[in-house]
Order: structure tokens, then C-alpha cells, then sequence
């Protein structure tokens, strides 16, 4: 049996019979009666590889040459076929990856055996020539047809280079004259001279400047998302809501909010499960997102994780039936609010509904919906919230609130397309903050164009929705359509961890590097501006001054996963296609296979030797770990790798061999650990182990230190926090230095060795998340000022009992975040931070520091904005009497202050905070502190400032 993959050639061969002579006419009769995508040149090893091991039937040489026969000639005939389907956005950022990745090869470092013989240093003088020319073209590119066509010209050619420089390095033998050096020389020559051409043209220069007036195509350098939540109308609904949740039957009563998408249903939904009134009422709360595809392990675990923070490690081992057992335990005698976000169908309710306790307490569940029907009609309280759309003079007030928040008076540009923008938003309040997102990055001078060209259009809501969507992605800089599609390489509903989703980012390549600021900054200010253009949710806000978690809108998600496979960015396998229908395009670049079976994988007919990134998503984590080496034989060139939720056990060697891999996720079960060839992957920035056993603590082999391009490694331990990376302590002196790592999760001190030595490995790093081995009794000193370049730092300490700790910390002075836990120390410690200048957000949780009284003296936390306290057993907390009549501050600039589980405290000082900046005390189960908040209130109103907003539950 011949792998499946010769329909497209012989639909090529039958569609021009006349093109080819009886000799490879006949061998044609040999391959028709195998279906499959065309298979290129390049795969021919490749084919031979995947055939030895599927076990499949030894295929005949002389097929094989037959095979060759045949590719050759249409190579020579039809030039064209032989082309890659490459994606359609961020040429110029993937031309700009290409050189810097020929300046590795090329460089007199690299030991690129297989490139001697093949002059590519000239290649990478024209294709540097190439890019001048993209340059100058890049805003015409969807403007003018001429413009167009040198541009995909060019950005094709780079894709074959790619392609061809790749492939020299995994050792493939390349025997297509279409892809030899000198064939892609001659096609770059023909190319620059046609680009030359249009350049030279008068008229370019206009158009250039024409389309730089009408679009901004560079985001804003170290933008900051704005949080800007502008709720208009369902005042009426918010107020019925609100009420029936407090008030009514002391049954378990469901509240039902329907309508279309992008209606505002969890909008609203939010803006209840937020309000203070609602919080104080329910003493347990829970928001959980169920989508089309749920799981209800899943579901009850989002539920847990809302009402207990920290979970014994034990629960996330559990099975469906303990989980709900479980979810009934927290709940039970508890009066309760859950909120069950996107239903799509009856049965994640009746999943879930014998985890729901009735103790005739009122209790409530908010569910939304697209659909009436999905809630029990026994179990409403109230007919479902159809969510009206919205008037026109709230569609105004929206758009106006979101492009001027603040202000009454809206300027003239803004005033004359009011009605325009009323009819075409038809009342639908996604589309409305969506066109908001447009016009803020547009010259105000274009707005009436823009929206005149869309409100022509006579079509649905929703049809005019998409039509906003396709307007705001026209509008997207290059480099910000690829980050942007790229949300359709996940499931629906994903909540996107932002350290994550910008490694991704930048292993794919989408990120221009912009000296002196490194790639995460980068991609971090694309995300700012892409929740800027209103197109990204922000989830999980920082402390302060960023987004930890973001995902995107229903309609947002399906707009770019239909678009990501038109521009043929990626492609999505989901759980309800049919593997063994699907085949994969042998040019795919990008494969995302969606929640499905383990068992059915191996139907899938993968042959696609192009594929530089796959992503499999599942919810089999409980099955026996699948054997996925058969992947490794055909997709060499792959360089980015997402099985962080596919069990391996054993490591599959195959992994070592893709020397072009830039990212890789894993799930670690058993006691798999990390083979000491790791070092065989060169290029890889970026590791993340995910754990799901009992054996977490991961020991690194000594060849780490030989990773020098690693940016990137983390260990997610969702069950507990304390287990660690082990580096290897032998031989530190003579081990290389991990240059670019820049963030490290976790790691694993040990005062009593020499830690200075081990962090000097890490000199550049910025964010670091620690756990120490301590033994009470024994005095300690931790140094880490060699890190000056650390801003953010969590520190936890390996819990042993006995005594308090007896340890000194020495910090970098440039931290700006500090997170502390389990220590232990008396609050007398507290002068090593205090005073730390950059300082400005302190988290001092679980134990960090302990004794009953904190008497603030010596230090002042200059520059700390946000401070949190969590499960301290501090009783009074308060300031020097020397600052008692003095008009001194302690934590100046404070805006926020959480007191979280800290239930004996009873006093908080009255000079904490400055009365300009202090903006939010958040106090939850900490009864005995009523009073002194009170008192603090009533100090800032004495002084005029009525700001501040004190928030209980």
C-alpha cells in the first residue's frame, strides 16, 4: 500500500495530457489509482520515512522513479504547480525571519555542513534586495493588482528558500531543479527587475502616500491596554436581575439571559456577577464559560478553582463523580451564585444540577445563552432576558464612549457620521465597540469614507458584524492580521495565558525585533494594540499595568478561523470533523487539531512534509499515551510543537532529531524526564513542562546550559506549586551562560549551595518564580542582587514544619514585582523591601510573614501601586508613632490595596496611602478590619476625596 498523496499530480496530468510524450503519459496509468494531495519533490524521503514507520508495504524503486519521472516533467511544463501555497499574511515580517535566520547559517559559528557546497550568501544579498522593494510597496499590497502580484512573487520566492535551506539541514536530499540555487537566483532576478519597474513608475509614490494617510500600520510603541468598560443600556435589565438574584424564592432559581451574538450577554452577565451589592449577598461565587464543546470535568473544575484559590492537590486528580461530590461539598449551606456563560444545549445543565445543593437559601444560577430553550422552565425565576438591541441614541452614546470616554461633547468629524453609524451597527453593541476599535486608529479625515463604504450594504446584524470585521482586519498592520488570526489555532472559549500566547507569537516568527526592546516586549505592545482595536478581550487584568489572561469574542474566534484557512496562515481539525475524510494539504504550514480522540488520530491522513507547527488540543489526558513518532518522520521541518495535553510516556526520541524547533509544550506523566540530547534541538527558545503526576520535580540534564537560545522555561504545575526545576550543580564553572533566557518558572534554590553561581547562568533574566529549600533553625542568607536585570520575582518557600525561618534576602534593586509566601519571618524583616526603589506591586501571601503586630518604621514602599495581603495571621498593622502628627505616607503612591482570608486583623493605619493616588481597597473575609476601613474612608472624605471605593465579600 502506497501512502496516500498522487491526486493532485494526476489531476495536473489529466488536465493537460498534451503537455507531457507517451513516456510519462504511460507511467501515469501506474499512480491514478491513488487518491491524496500532491506530493512534492522535497517529500520524497520524507515518503519513505513515513513508510517504514507505518509499516506499510515496501513500495517498488521502480514506482519511485516513475514518481520522480513524472514530477520533473511537470516541474519543466507547469512551473507553477510546483509553487508553494504560501500564507497571504506578514510577508514582510516573514522575509525579515528568513534573513535573520540565513545570517545564523551563514555566520562563522554555525556548523551547517550540508550549506557548504551551495552559494547562499548570494541568495541572501538578492533576497536583502527583495526586501528594499517590499518596503516600499508594503501599504499597496492589497491596493493594486501589479503591486500585488511582485509582492506575492517575492514573498513566495522566500518561502522556497525557507523551504530549501531547511531542508539541506534535516538532511534531505533535494533533486528538483525548481528548487536548486540557481533556478530561485534566476527567478529573484526576474522578479527585482519587474519590481524595479513599478517602482520607478510615477504614480507609486502617491498611491504610497495615499494609503500611509488613510491607515496607520504600526502599532503604538509600549501602548497599555484600555480598560475601558463602557456599559450603555440595560439599565432595566441590570435592575431586574440584580433584583430577583437578591430577592424572590429561597429555592435554587435559574436567571436566563438569551440573544444573538454580540449582544451583550456577558456583558451584562459580568456587570451583575460584579456589582457590589450581588458579591455581598452570595457568599460563594463562581463564573464558568461552557461553550459548544464542554467537558464537564472541565466545567466543575472552573467552578472549584472560582471558590477555592488553592485546591489540595488531590482534586485535580479526581474523576467526574468525586469533582461533583466535590462541587456540592463547597456549596452545600452556602447561599451561592453560579454563572454558566454560553450555553449551547440543555446538557451541560443536567450535567451539572445534582452539584447544585437547594438549602432554600436563595441561591442562583445566571446562564446565557444564543438559545431560549436551553434553560429548565421549571427552574426559571423570570421569563429569559431577550436582550433588546439597542436604541440609537445608546448605539451613539456607546461608540462616543469608547472613542472619548469622559467627554459630553463629541468633535464635528464624529458628529457627521452619526447616523450613518446608528443605522449600520442596527442596535448590535459588538459591532458598535468594533467600529469604535477602527476610527481609533483611523485619521478622522477617512471616518465618513469608511463608514459610508460599509452602511451601503443592506444586510443582517450579524452579516453586518462580519462586514465591520473584515473592515477592522483591512485596517490591521501586517504583522498584527497574523498575531490576530492566530487565535483560531485554539479552542473556542480559550482563556490565553499572555506569557504563552507571546512565546508562541514569537517562535512563529510574527515578531519584528526591534532593537534595543526585546521580542516580548514586542509582542507584548501587538496585544496591547489589538485590545486597543477592540478585538481582544482582556479576562485577567494585572496587578497592575498589564493583561494576564485575554481571549476573543464567538463571532471574533469564527471570523478567524474561516479566515486564517482562506489566507492559509493555518488550519483547524475539530472534534466533529471526520479524521479519516480530512486530508491535509501537503503546503499546510500550520495544522491545530481541536479536541479530538486520541483513537481517531491515526485516521487522519497526515502527510504534509511543510508543516512548521502543530498544536493538538485534547481531553483524553487519561488515556494511555499515544505513540506519535510516526508524526516526527514526516513533519522534520517543524518548529513549533504544542503537546502539552497528548501524555508521552516515554519521551519520544524522534523529538531530538527536529533541529528546527523553536517551541515546545509537553506533558510529562510517569517518570518521564528530559533526555540529556535536548541539546540536539539548537533553535529551541522556549520549553514548557506540563505535569500531571505525582512526579514533579523535573531534574534538567547538564546539556541545558548547551540551549543558548532558550528564552523561555517553565514548569506549569497545576496541582501544587512547589515543584521545581532541578539545574545540574556540577561543573557551574565551566557551563555556558543561558544569555537570552528571560523568564523561569520554576526553579529550585538551595541556600545551602552556592546560589550566586547558579543565577550568574541566568544574567539577562527579567521574571523569575522560585522555590527554596529551608530547615528550621538554620540561619540563611539568600543573595540575588547578580540578577540586574530582574523586575519580577515569587518566592516560596518548601514547606517543612517546625519553627520560623531564619533567613536575610538580599534583592535586585531594579524588582518591580515581588511575590513572597510560606517564609514564615518576622514582620522586623519587612526593611529589605521596604525600601526598594523600584518597587511597585508587593504580594505578601500564605504565611510569607508572621506575628500579630506589623509596626511599619524605617521603610516607606516609595513607589508600591498595588499591595496585597493573603492568609497572614496579622491581628494589628500599624505605623510609627514618629509620622503620628506628621504629614508623612507610608506607601505613597498606593492605588490598590487587597486584604484577602487575614481574619484576625483588626487595624490598618490611617496614613496608608496618599489621598491623590488611592483608589480601591478590596477586602474579602477579613470581618474584624470593618471599622478601621470605615475609618480611612471617612479621613479621605474629610480631605475632599471621595474616590476612593472600598469593595467587601
Amino acid at each position: 500500500m502506497f501512502y496516500e498523496g498522487l491526486d493532485s499530480l494526476r489531476n495536473i496530468l489529466k488536465e493537460k495530457p498534451k503537455e507531457f510524450d507517451e513516456k510519462v503519459r504511460d507511467p501515469t496509468r501506474v499512480v491514478k489509482c491513488y487518491g491524496g494531495d500532491f506530493i512534492s519533490p522535497l517529500s520524497l524521503n520524507a515518503i519513505k520515512d513515513a513508510i517504514q514507520a507505518k509499516d506499510m508495504d515496501i513500495v517498488c524503486s521502480e514506482l519511485f522513479e516513475i514518481i520522480k519521472l513524472i514530477d520533473a516533467v511537470i516541474t519543466e511544463k507547469c512551473p507553477e504547480s510546483s509553487s508553494f501555497n504560501f500564507p497571504k499574511t506578514n510577508g514582510l515580517g516573514f522575509v525579515d525571519s528568513l534573513l535573520e535566520k540565513m545570517m545564523d547559517v551563514t555566520s562563522s559559528e554555525a556548523d551547517s555542513i550540508a550549506l557548504i557546497d551551495h552559494p547562499i550568501q548570494k541568495v541572501q544579498e538578492e533576497l536583502v534586495c527583495l526586501r528594499s522593494l517590499l518596503r516600499k510597496i508594503v501599504g499597496l499590497q492589497n491596493e493594486d493588482e501589479e503591486v500585488q502580484a511582485i509582492w506575492d512573487r517575492i514573498v513566495g520566492v522566500a518561502y522556497r528558500i525557507e523551504f530549501l535551506i531547511d531542508s539541506l539541514i534535516t538532511g534531505n536530499i533535494l533533486d528538483s531543479s525548481s528548487m536548486s540555487i540557481h533556478s530561485i537566483l534566476e527567478e529573484m532576478n526576474i522578479i527585482k527587475a519587474a519590481a524595479l519597474k513599478i517602482c520607478d513608475s510615477g504614480t507609486l509614490g502617491g498611491k504610497v502616500k495615499e494609503v500611509t494617510k488613510r491607515f496607520n500600520h504600526m502599532p503604538q510603541q509600549g501602548s497599555k491596554p484600555i480598560v475601558n468598560d463602557v456599559v450603555v443600556g440595560f439599565e432595566d435589565e441590570t435592575a431586574s436581575i440584580i433584583n430577583g438574584l437578591r430577592n424572590g424564592s429561597r429555592q435554587v432559581k435559574i436567571v436566563s439571559i438569551v440573544g444573538m451574538p454580540g449582544c451583550g450577554k456577558t456583558t451584562l452577565a459580568r456587570k451583575v456577577y460584579n456589582d457590589s451589592s450581588v458579591k455581598s449577598h452570595f457568599y460563594e461565587r463562581a463564573w464558568c464559560t461552557v461553550s459548544q464543546v464542554h467537558h464537564k470535568r472541565n466545567l466543575l473544575l472552573q467552578i472549584l478553582t472560582c471558590i477555592e484559590s488553592k485546591l489540595p492537590e488531590d482534586v485535580f486528580e479526581m474523576g467526574e463523580e468525586d469533582l461533583a461530590l466535590q462541587v456540592k461539598r463547597r456549596l452545600l449551606k452556602n447561599r451561592y451564585l453560579i454563572v454558566l456563560d454560553d450555553v449551547w444545549d440543555i446538557d451541560a445543565w443536567n450535567g451539572l444540577e445534582a452539584s447544585f445543593p437547594d438549602d432554600g437559601n436563595g441561591s442562583r444560577v445566571i446562564l446565557t445563552s444564543r438559545l431560549r430553550g436551553v434553560a429548565p422552565q421549571d427552574k426559571l425565576d423570570h421569563e429569559p432576558y431577550s436582550l433588546r438591541q439597542l436604541a440609537p441614541n445608546e448605539s451613539w452614546d456607546l461608540l462616543k464612549g469608547k472613542l472619548y470616554p469622559g467627554q459630553d461633547l463629541a468633535p464635528p468629524e464624529l458628529c457627521e457620521i452619526r447616523q450613518q453609524v446608528v443605522e449600520m451597527c442596527q442596535g448590535l453593541p459588538l459591532t458598535v465597540v468594533i467600529l469604535a476599535g477602527i476610527l481609533s486608529r483611523m485619521d478622522p479625515n477617512g471616518w465618513k469614507e469608511a463608514v459610508e463604504g460599509l452602511s451601503s450594504r443592506n444586510v443582517s446584524s450579524t452579516e453586518q458584524c462580519i462586514a465591520t470585521l473584515e473592515l477592522s482586519y483591512k485596517h490591521l498592520p501586517d504583522t498584527l492580521k497574523a498575531c490576530f488570526l492566530y487565535f483560531a489555532a485554539f479552542p473556542e472559549d480559550h482563556e490565553h495565558n499572555t506569557k504563552r500566547l507571546i512565546s508562541l507569537w514569537v517562535a512563529e516568527g510574527y515578531v519584528q525585533k526591534t532593537h534595543p526592546k526585546r521580542s516580548e516586549d514586542v509582542a507584548n505592545d501587538y496585544l496591547m494594540e489589538l485590545i486597543s482595536r477592540s478585538l481582544v478581550i482582556v479576562s485577567k487584568p494585572r496587578s497592575i499595568d498589564g493583561v494576564k489572561a485575554c481571549r476573543i469574542h464567538d463571532l471574533l474566534y469564527e471570523f478567524c478561523v474561516t479566515k486564517a484557512k482562506e489566507e492559509k496562515l493555518l488550519q483547524q481539525v475539530r472534534r466533529y470533523d471526520d479524521l479519516s475524510a480530512f486530508t491535509v494539504p501537503c503546503y499546510l504550514r500550520r495544522l491545530c487539531i481541536i479536541d479530538s480522540k486520541l483513537e481517531h488520530f491515526d485516521n487522519l491522513r497526515l502527510f504534509s512534509p511543510a508543516i512548521r507547527s502543530l498544536l493538538l488540543f485534547s481531553h483524553d489526558e487519561d488515556s494511555i499515551s499515544f505513540d506519535l513518532r510516526f508524526i516526527f518522520h514526516i513533519m522534520k521541518l517543524v518548529s513549533v510543537l504544542d503537546l502539552s495535553q497528548i501524555g508521552l510516556d516515554p519521551f519520544p526520541r524522534e523529538v531530538e532529531l527536529l533541529v528546527h524547533l523553536r517551541y515546545l509544550a509537553i506533558l510529562g506523566r510517569g517518570k518521564i524526564s528530559l533526555p540529556s540530547s535536548v541539546c540536539n534541538l539548537p533553535n529551541l527558545e522556549t520549553l514548557i513542562w506540563r505535569n500531571s503526576s505525582i512526579h514533579r520535580s523535573v531534574s534538567l540534564p547538564d546539556t541545558i546550559w548547551n540551549l543558548k537560545k532558550l528564552r523561555h522555561l517553565q514548569l506549569i504545575d497545576e496541582v501544587d506549586k512547589h515543584y521545581c526545576f532541578f539545574f545540574p550543580r556540577d561543573n557551574l564553572d565551566n557551563s555556558s551562560q543561558l544569555l537570552d533566557l528571560d523568564f523561569l518558572s520554576c526553579l529550585s534554590l538551595d541556600p545551602e549551595e552556592n546560589i550566586s553561581k547558579l543565577l550568574r547562568k541566568f544574567p539577562n533574566i527579567r521574571k523569575l518564580r522560585c522555590s527554596v529549600n529551608l530547615k528550621p533553625g538554620v540561619q540563611y542568607h539568600v543573595a540575588m542582587n547578580c540578577l540586574s536585570q530582574l523586575e519580577s520575582l515569587s518566592l516560596g518557600c518548601v514547606i517543612y514544619a517546625g519553627d520560623r525561618y531564619q533567613l536575610d534576602f538580599q534583592f535586585p534593586l531594579t524588582i518591580k514585582k515581588l511575590t513572597l509566601s510560606y517564609f514564615r519571618m518576622p514582620w522586623s524583616k519587612m526593611a529589605a523591601i521596604g525600601n526598594l526603589p523600584n518597587l511597585e506591586v508587593l504580594k505578601l501571601l500564605k504565611q510569607a510573614f508572621e506575628g500579630e503586630i506589623w509596626e511599619m518604621e524605617v521603610e516607606k514602599f516609595p513607589k508600591v501601586r498595588f499591595l496585597k495581603l493573603a492568609s497572614l495571621n496579622i491581628v494589628k498593622w500599624t505605623a510609627s508613632s514618629e509620622y503620628e502628627y506628621e504629614e508623612q505616607y507610608y506607601f505613597p503612591r498606593l492605588q490598590k490595596l487587597v486584604l484577602d482570608r487575614c481574619g484576625a486583623l483588626q487595624e490598618i493605619p490611617s496614613c496608608l496611602g496618599n489621598s491623590y493616588a488611592l483608589e480601591i481597597i478590596e477586602v474579602s473575609k477579613c470581618p474584624s478590619c470593618t471599622s478601621s476601613l470605615e475609618e480611612i474612608q471617612e479621613e479621605q472624605r474629610s480631605n475632599g476625596y471621595t474616590d476612593l471605593k472600598i469593595l467587601t465579600s
